[in-house]
């Protein structure tokens, strides 16, 4: 595992889970809509496997999230 991706995997493991999980199911297909039902479920060892397996797209989630948290500030 490269060092970048390393790093976006720590920053996802640290940050909060609903709002990633709520873009998830809000935005995201069908599958990454039950995807983001079962993160929410997960222990810490099965959302590492979720977040280890869809790096990518669970870091667009997280931003979207991000987004979605600052509008209901």
């Amino acid at each position: 595992m490269s060092e970048e991706t390393e790093q976006r995997l720590h920053e996802l493991m640290h940050a909060e889970v609903y709002w990633t999980a709520r873009a998830m199911r809000e935005q995201g297909s069908h599958f990454f809509q039950k995807l983001g039902e079962a993160l929410e479920r997960a222990d810490a060892h099965n959302r590492r496997k979720i977040y280890q397996t869809w790096t990518e797209e669970l870091l667009d989630f997280y931003r979207r999230g991000l987004q979605l948290a600052a509008t209901e500030e």
